[in-house]
């Protein structure tokens, strides 16, 4: 079988086999490592990804809002208010 200590694609040894803590030098090799990893979205992904979001809290708004008013008329008509 093949070396089976663990490497990120650039190369950073995250074997921490021994229970201690990383040493500075190479906790802060591995945050970079795992930045270079990071995909920023285009202009038009995160303005489509925003609109997907605040239609989905719309839905979910009204939703609540829905049973909200459902509950309150018939706790409403139980309790005689």
């Amino acid at each position: 079988m093949a070396n089976s200590s663990a490497h990120d694609t650039q190369g950073v040894d995250r074997s921490g086999g021994s229970g201690l803590p990383a040493r500075p030098g190479s906790y802060m090799a591995q945050v970079m490592a795992e930045l270079r990893k990071v995909v920023r979205p285009t202009q038009r992904e995160l303005i489509t990804y925003t609109i997907v979001v605040m239609v989905f809290v719309s839905v979910i708004m009204a939703y609540v809002f829905g049973l909200d008013q459902v509950f309150t008329r018939l706790v409403g008509f139980v309790f005689g208010g």
